[in-house]
């Protein structure tokens, strides 16, 4: 008797594409306890968070930062939530002036407190196990020249670059409107006065609403243009020329081709958050956290991997 015909092996399905990683910015949640938003996030579906240090969500300047880490840390890994740490607190070391002192201030004093808060992110980002420590150059004072703000600015990232290096967290510098860093070629201009680190230690935080504010190239474009250097992204709506975090669908951007280029580059390797971004909007927090990750899913490409 002739034996039966074997069936052909079914093919090996080819490796799922890794899936965009969705967080929330605890800036647009500054109302709630820092476990009380760790917990919204997590029980809504969110992949992580965008950790700004500050007074009210684990603050870099109070006693016992290393035990408080700790307890983050923890919590983190027990609610599945990765993490990059942000340092865009307003007021967090001057009561007086927001943002100030930046690492562009004439003061030498000033700009070693900003390098000082820097250093400190970076070892909280270790501790957590973050993803990267974001930063951004601060507004540039009013001389006729720049040059001596990107002077300033190369020499106080200089121990920032050092403790990101021992550390092995990259930083992510955010090119942000108003700012001497204000675009893409403005941070590419930074790479090269620094001697052109390795983009695993230095690379960029790209908003995607900053890109549709001021770059002449698409958000789209931008994402794949910022592939290389890519460690931390922001998303919210925003419109052209005008630099105010908006709602998604409340401003100007077409957000599928923007969600496609995203899953473009995390297919090529960017293992980072995407994080939305609303820091005025805390009073509306819980609810825009929930209307955001459904406005982000809704929008997925078909084909493209996006956090489901």
């Amino acid at each position: 008797m002739n034996p039966a015909p074997r069936s052909p092996e079914a093919p090996t399905p080819p490796p799922a594409a890794p899936a965009l990683r969705i967080g929330y910015g605890t800036n647009g949640l500054t109302d709630l306890r820092l476990d009380d938003a760790l917990v919204l996030l997590a029980d809504l579906g969110y992949d992580g968070v965008g950790l700004t240090l500050d007074h009210m969500h684990l603050d870099p300047l109070a006693p016992d930062l290393s035990a408080r880490t700790a307890q983050v840390a923890r919590r983190l890994d027990a609610l599945g939530l990765g993490v990059t740490v942000e340092t865009g607190a307003r007021y967090v070391l001057d009561p007086r002036r927001k943002h100030g002192p930046s690492l562009l201030d004439p003061d030498p004093d000033a700009r070693a407190a900003r390098t000082r808060l820097l250093v400190r992110a970076v070892r909280v980002a270790e501790d957590l196990g973050a993803h990267a420590v974001h930063c951004f150059s601060g507004v540039a004072p009013e001389p006729a020249s720049p040059e001596p703000a990107w002077k300033h600015l190369v020499e106080a990232l200089g121990p920032v670059l050092d403790a990101a290096a021992a550390a092995r967290v990259p930083l992510a510098v955010e090119p942000e409107p108003g700012h001497l860093l204000a675009t893409l070629d403005d941070f590419h201009r930074l790479r090269r006065l620094l001697g052109d680190p390795d983009p695993a230690l230095l690379g960029l935080t790209l908003d995607i609403g900053h890109c549709q504010c001021l770059e002449a190239a698409s958000p789209a474009d931008c994402v794949r243009a910022a592939a290389p250097w890519l460690h931390h992204v922001q998303i919210e709506d925003m419109r052209r020329g005008v630099h105010e975090h908006l709602p998604f669908g409340e401003g100007e951007i077409d957000f599928p081709p923007v969600l496609a280029a995203l899953a473009d580059v995390t297919a090529a390797g960017y293992t980072g958050l995407t994080v939305v971004e609303l820091p005025r909007h805390s009073h509306a927090g819980p609810d825009l956290a929930r209307a955001s990750l459904s406005f982000l899913r809704d929008r997925r490409v078909p084909g493209k991997a996006t956090a489901c």
